[in-house]
């Protein structure tokens, strides 16, 4: 199915993700839980739900598979299990679960993310901080901390040359080389980059 509006970045990243599940999923995969049963006993998906969720994410691209090793979680080394034992920290005892017989092979393989994949995971940090501003501390149930500090960390967006952060008016879309015609009208020609000494 082409992207609804072709030429905007929004709407083909929210074609790539695709339903809500997807970042529940890398989220979980970004911390290490890459076994199917960790998947679903974190998530409480029915088994062969997941199945299918997690097969349409690897046809998009955004996990790999791999034979499940018969370790716990198997880790990606974004954070969580491998991330636990460089600071000691043992969130949990090694689970072994059963395998789920309506699985099928889904329930011996880990799932790992991709490049791709793993390029969503600032998006999943800023969204969850996004959520978490909106409670009072001691009402958030998970929060990003410092893995030596403890200190909880507040991402925000900056731009990567500059430092300065994004979201001011100091920064505005604007028509892009390939932007099309409804694009064009909508938004500010780029003004033109200072050139360098």
């Amino acid at each position: 199915m082409p992207t609804r509006i072709p030429d905007c970045p929004l709407a083909r990243t929210a074609e790539q993700i695709g339903p809500w599940w997807t970042l529940e999923i890398l989220h979980e995969t970004y911390d290490g839980f890459t076994r199917f049963e960790e998947i679903r006993r974190n998530l409480g998906t029915p088994a062969g739900l997941l199945a299918d969720r997690l097969s349409a994410l690897v046809t998009a691209g955004l996990l790999t598979t791999a034979p499940a090793d018969g370790t716990n979680g198997g880790g990606d080394g974004a954070s969580g299990h491998d991330a636990d034992a460089d600071t000691g920290i043992d969130p949990e005892p090694d689970f072994e679960p059963e395998p789920d017989p309506d699985a099928g092979a889904a329930g011996r393989t880990a799932y790992r993310p991709t490049e791709l994949g793993r390029s969503l995971r600032p998006l999943v940090l800023v969204m969850t901080a996004w959520g978490n501003h909106r409670l009072p501390p001691e009402r958030r149930g998970l929060i990003l901390v410092d893995a030596r500090t403890g200190v909880e960390a507040d991402p925000v967006v900056v731009d990567r040359s500059t430092g300065r952060p994004l979201d001011t008016a100091e920064f505005m879309f604007a028509a892009g080389p390939a932007a099309g015609p409804a694009l064009r009208e909508r938004y500010p020609r780029r003004p033109t980059p200072p050139t360098s000494a």
